[in-house]
């Protein structure tokens, strides 16, 4: 009787156990499957600059609506349709296997939109899909985080977005952050292998536009460089570089040609000079100067002597109470109206951008402003 209870326990004990161990599958496949799809909160960032080849990016969706870079986990994600375009490839969306892929070769065109000046940095509810599957030319993709670990696409608002590093190992390009700016740049990488790497410009014998998306004269990478352009641009206008105030030089991709666009500003005679200098000759492709003619006694100012853009810097910050090595100018210029001339200085510290107005003979703060960075 004893043995027959005994066996009867081991039984229930044994049936409960596979319960249990069934329960445990059902739950560990429940999991598995809801592992497919994260909810995830992300942040869209209106602000942030996404430069690639020299030129500074806006993405669109297929509606023609703008879609901004999103940042989610410390890593920025960059919208792959988009991205798409700019590779030349035709992106394609497979519902029935949820894969995207992009192939083939684009007519040129990319979709256009109205920009939305109004977008502001905000908190927004995404997912990571670890069930998408990216094919790129009939390959797999997988990627990687800097530390090893696999990253996945991340879903926001119907748009697929990938982490700008994986978009960087598609396009081939190294990616850089600046902080001081929030820029991303996606770039050509540096000449790897050549046996000699002292010179002005490389080739690899493939004929320039033969390859890759890039078309026209060469490459981004076999550029004359910044400062070059900058010499050439200020050797035509007869102005050395103390002479003046740079406003902008960046390398940007126009007319299926790599150029320069060079402006700067010359304070002593009211006057700003745009250049564009094609990057691989150094040829300068076109150049424009507008001169603004100034009569010092038409605002009451009696000939007097201007402080100097310098002067003005450093007075606009140090109104804001800080130093000129721990700011960023993003405007510096005079300017002058009924009013009366002055001097408009905006820069930026950490969270803050400072507009500030300084009197441009008497060095009196006219006006000062301070506003969130991200408002």
């Amino acid at each position: 009787m004893k043995t027959q209870k005994l066996k009867t326990s081991l039984k229930r004990r044994a049936a409960a156990l596979l319960l249990c161990a069934v329960t445990a599958l059902g739950l560990c496949g429940a999991a598995a499957g809801a592992a497919d799809v994260i909810d995830v909160t992300a942040k869209i960032c209106p602000d942030y600059n996404i430069v690639v080849n020299g030129k500074t990016q806006t993405f669109y969706n297929v509606q023609g609506e703008e879609v901004h870079p999103v940042l989610y986990n410390g890593t920025t994600y960059l919208p792959v349709r988009a991205i798409g375009e700019l590779m030349d490839k035709i992106v394609n969306w497979d519902q029935s296997s949820l894969t995207i892929t992009l192939s083939g070769s684009r007519d040129g065109s990319r979709v256009s939109g109205t920009p939305d000046e109004d977008a502001k940095r905000s908190n927004v509810s995404a997912q990571i899909r670890t069930d998408f599957t990216v094919v790129v030319d009939g390959v797999t993709q997988t990627f990687k985080d800097v530390n090893g670990d696999t990253v996945y696409p991340l879903l926001y608002d119907g748009t697929t977005y990938l982490p700008v590093r994986a978009i960087g190992k598609l396009m081939g390009k190294t990616v850089s952050w600046d902080s001081s700016t929030n820029t991303v740049t996606l770039s050509q990488p540096a000449q790897d292998g050549s046996l000699v790497t002292d010179a002005d410009s490389f080739e690899d014998g493939t004929p320039a536009g033969s390859t890759g998306s890039q078309q026209g004269t060469g490459s981004a990478g076999d550029t004359i460089g910044e400062q070059k352009a900058k010499e050439i641009a200020l050797e035509h206008a007869g102005l050395k570089s103390s002479d003046v105030t740079f406003i902008r030089a960046v390398l940007e991709y126009d007319d299926r040609n790599w150029e320069y666009d060079v402006e700067f500003y010359d304070a002593d005679t009211y006057t700003e000079y745009d250049y564009e200098i094609d990057a691989h000759t150094g040829k300068i492709l076109s150049f424009d100067h507008d001169a603004e003619y100034y009569n010092p006694s038409q605002n009451g100012q009696n000939g007097g002597t201007l402080i100097g853009l310098d002067k003005a810097k450093s007075i606009a910050v140090q109104k804001a109470g800080l130093t000129l090595s721990e700011v960023t100018f993003t405007k510096a210029k005079l300017d002058y109206d009924s009013d009366g001339d002055k001097y408009e200085i905006e820069f930026f510290h950490g969270d803050y951008e400072y507009e500030v107005d300084v009197a441009a003979y008497s060095g009196t703060v006219l006006d000062y402003d301070v506003d969130s960075r991200w408002d």
